[in-house]
């Protein structure tokens, strides 16, 4: 019997940083009359709260740093974890610069590196302020940053990596993946992993649904959002 049933975001309900579709957010709203739900993203809980214009939903965000539990009475999403972690910066920057001249990335547009508040890292490969079209023309298919991958991950052993965006790499401080954040709100509510599931589309090789994708949660494949609907129609039997 399935109780929870945990979803990413972008991609998977909505094309990236744009509103929930009408048909997704009915869909959203019949699942939540049979299921508990919660939204589990990579980025900050409120970001993601206003992305989908305040559906009544709990959020994990930051790959668990970051949680929020809706209001039902304000409307409102109520902060209730915001763990930050310090970064060795010297250290950081060090290890990206290697890589760049490793890999021949050593012309960019902006900085060499992004920190977040939480303690999460982007290696942004062209740079942060690299122009959009040339971010979108990098590395559509993700194949080089992919070639490359383990030799990130070995060379970032202290934080969880993944092919981010378009042209980057997204890391999050040990132990914080999508898989402990779910694991722990399971635990936290006492609801064991075959009764849940998770719907998402990044699960591939570097994904930040991957770490839940190879795990022993269920989990729905979305390679469309537009077919989101459809994908969980067999919930709502």
């Amino acid at each position: 019997m399935i109780r929870l049933i945990a979803f990413d975001l972008d991609g998977t309900l909505t094309q990236h940083k744009t509103p929930l579709t009408p048909e997704n957010r009915a869909a959203l709203t019949a699942l939540s009359e049979k299921y508990q739900l919660v939204m589990a993203g990579a980025g900050l809980c409120m970001r993601i709260f206003e992305q989908m214009e305040h559906f009544p939903i709990d959020i994990i965000g930051s790959y668990g740093m970051q949680a929020g539990k809706y209001n039902r009475e304000t409307g409102m999403l109520d902060i209730c974890l915001d763990e930050k972690v310090s970064v060795d910066r010297d250290s950081v920057e060090a290890r990206v610069s290697a890589l760049r001249q490793k890999y021949g990335f050593t012309e960019f547009a902006g900085d060499n590196v992004q920190y977040h508040s939480s303690g999460c890292v982007t290696i942004p490969l062209l740079g942060t302020a690299a122009k959009q079209e040339d971010k979108l023309a990098f590395d559509p298919d993700r194949a080089k940053r992919r070639k490359i991958y383990g030799e990130v991950c070995e060379l970032f052993h202290d934080y969880n990596v993944f092919v981010g965006g378009s042209s980057s790499f997204d890391m999050a401080p040990r132990p914080y993946n999508k898989y402990y954040a779910l694991d722990l709100y399971c635990k936290e509510r006492g609801i064991t992993h075959d009764e849940v599931i998770f719907v998402g589309d990044d699960y591939g090789m570097g994904g930040n649904d991957e770490s839940v994708y190879k795990s022993d949660f269920g989990f729905i494949t979305i390679d469309d959002y537009r077919t989101f609907p459809e994908r969980i129609r067999h919930l709502l039997v």
